[in-house]
């Protein structure tokens, strides 16, 4: 996509009630490849193992002359974009999928000399092995929809490799140790005040890990458990919960719980989708933005 700003003029007469583009300042002009699909199989014996993803990458050349003067000699085409990183996936794998991204990102900057900003997604398909009586199929799989894994990296030509990650589609519910009173209340307000209710959301969450370490991202997701910091969060102990005055309140002790908990975290971003009236299915959103300050 192209981002136009119109450049402040001195004057303005009938004769320059056309626009020309010396009027005109490029402020974004960003394309890329979307939608990448490809799952990536490989075998241990007799278990077979797979991962199936998503990936969008997309590049701001150091020119926008293909957009002003129909020039293209520079542009990179989008299907090859695509191979490029069909081919990334087979000689590199997926160690993981901030890895992967920064694969992507490592490659259009070193390759291309044109390239002056790149921006890679990838999302990871919930694939999870089924179990029969306990045990692990050696070729079978199931698609959970318990949240799906993303990750993004970005950067600018001269500048820093920014990494970030996050979990998308996470739909939780409490049934009650919930509620909202105390509210402000005016003549327009009919909302009642409760004290016990229902919350039922969808969280997108989102957390930078600030310029690229030499960080395990895998041990992040995994042994760190940042899902299950969330999960945690939201539900409280097993046996009595925890008592949610607020959305607000709720999305806090979230942010709270997983800047504290995760070191290599340096902002947490959370979303909460969420349902007033589960029966109604009214559809709000809230979003916040944390950031850690410690060293």
């Amino acid at each position: 996509y192209s981002h136009y700003h119109r450049l402040p003029l001195c004057f303005f007469t009938t004769a320059t009630l056309s626009l020309q583009i010396k009027d005109l300042e490029v402020l974004n002009c960003e394309y890329g490849k979307n939608t990448i699909k490809f799952l990536r199989l490989h075998k241990e014996g007799k278990k077979q193992f797979v991962k199936e993803v998503e990936v969008c990458a997309h590049l701001r050349l150091t020119s926008p002359q293909e957009y002003l003067e129909g020039n293209n000699c520079l542009v990179i085409p989008t299907d090859t974009i695509k191979n490029i990183v069909l081919v990334l996936a087979k000689k590199n794998g997926i160690p993981s999928l901030e890895q992967f991204a920064i694969d992507i990102c490592n490659h259009f900057m070193t390759t291309f000399c044109q390239v002056g900003y790149v921006k890679a997604y990838v999302q990871e398909v919930p694939w999870q092995r089924l179990h029969e009586d306990g045990v692990p199929h050696i070729h079978s799989f199931i698609c959970v929809p318990d949240g799906i894994r993303f990750c993004e990296a970005e950067q600018c030509r001269n500048g820093p490799l920014l990494v970030f990650a996050g979990i998308k589609d996470l739909k939780l519910m409490k049934t009650t140790q919930s509620g909202f009173e105390g509210f402000y209340k005016n003549e327009h307000t009919t909302l009642p005040e409760r004290h016990d209710r229902i919350l039922c959301g969808e969280l997108f969450c989102k957390w930078s890990y600030g310029e690229c370490k030499d960080f395990d991202f895998n041990c992040i997701w995994y042994m760190k458990k940042i899902r299950e910091c969330i999960l945690e969060a939201f539900a409280g102990p097993p046996d009595c919960g925890e008592y949610s005055p607020s959305y607000q309140k709720t999305v806090n002790c979230i942010q709270m719980h997983v800047l504290s908990r995760v070191s290599q975290v340096s902002s947490f971003l959370l979303m909460i989708f969420y349902f007033n009236n589960i029966s109604k299915c009214f559809k709000h959103n809230l979003t916040a933005l944390f950031r850690n300050t410690q060293p």
